[in-house]
């Protein structure tokens, strides 16, 4: 092993020889990597039995993948990291055919509100993209990109979408940290699940914000949008911007589905 220019250990192995088909470090560390992207969630012990490796090399791949933020990692499970979201936001695609960068600064322009793309990461919602004028919600987006999916208005959006097990799993490890914003959300729940739409009031910093979803072709979904203001300027325009969210989503998926084809 080696120190690279920051003095962060490598741990990449250099002796590693090309393999058939390429270069042996190269694949495993793709396969950690489309194991992640498969599994979310996956364990060490996990990978190491799934690339038939020796838990050394695999464990410092994945050591050097945390470490650049290619994964992350929360109670002992590895969920996909800022970084790979990041190339996506920098070919200026959230994914192709689907949402672009020009999609949420056109949200912002119309709206005049802070607007944003999030996706989940384990139990976070992470911010992806970000379009404001806002300077105070531009350094806060940017400081705290992986936000509590209970208090936030994209994250109540998808976890509305997770499939039954999944929502009382994080509800029931949700519940000893705090229950009040527990039973909000499934007093919530039915609501959003209705309408598309969630809220989430910040009294205290005196904001509000609306988000949705957008789903992929297999009718999962894929991220949240959201838009957030000033609770003055959002509150008497909730419904209007709720229905402009669900419209701009309805034209992402039919542009979408009319491309002759998508890139993931």
């Amino acid at each position: 092993m080696r120190r690279d220019s920051d003095g962060v250990r490598s741990s990449v192995l250099e002796n590693e020889q090309p393999s058939a088909g390429g270069h042996k470090t190269i694949n495993r560390v793709t396969r950690i990597l489309e194991e992640v992207v498969r599994r979310p969630g996956s364990t060490f012990a996990e990978l190491t039995r799934a690339l038939d490796a020796p838990k050394s090399s695999v464990y410092g791949f994945i050591r050097g993948l945390l470490a650049a933020d290619w994964l992350t990692e929360q109670d002992h499970k590895l969920y996909l990291g800022p970084a790979f979201f990041s190339l996506a936001i920098a070919s200026g695609q959230i994914r192709a055919g689907l949402v672009n960068t020009s999609d949420i600064e056109a949200l912002h322009q119309d709206t005049g509100l802070t607007a944003s793309i999030g996706v989940l990461s384990g139990d976070h919602l992470l911010y992806v993209a970000e379009e404001s004028s806002d300077l105070a919600s531009t350094f806060a987006a940017r400081a705290n990109i992986r936000r509590d999916l209970l208090m936030t208005a994209g994250g109540k959006a998808l976890l509305s979408q997770l499939p039954e097990a999944e929502l009382a799993s994080y509800l029931l490890r949700r519940e000893n940290e705090d229950k009040g914003l527990v039973d909000q959300f499934l007093e919530e729940c039915p609501t959003i699940r209705r309408t598309r739409i969630a809220i989430r009031r910040n009294v205290a910093r005196g904001r509000t914000a609306v988000g949705t979803f957008v789903q992929g072709k297999t009718g999962a979904p894929l991220a949240s949008v959201t838009v957030v203001g000033s609770s003055a300027d959002v509150e008497p325009r909730l419904d209007k911007l709720s229905e402009l969210l669900l419209e701009r989503v309805r034209q992402w998926s039919v542009r979408s589905s009319s491309a002759p084809r998508e890139i993931v």
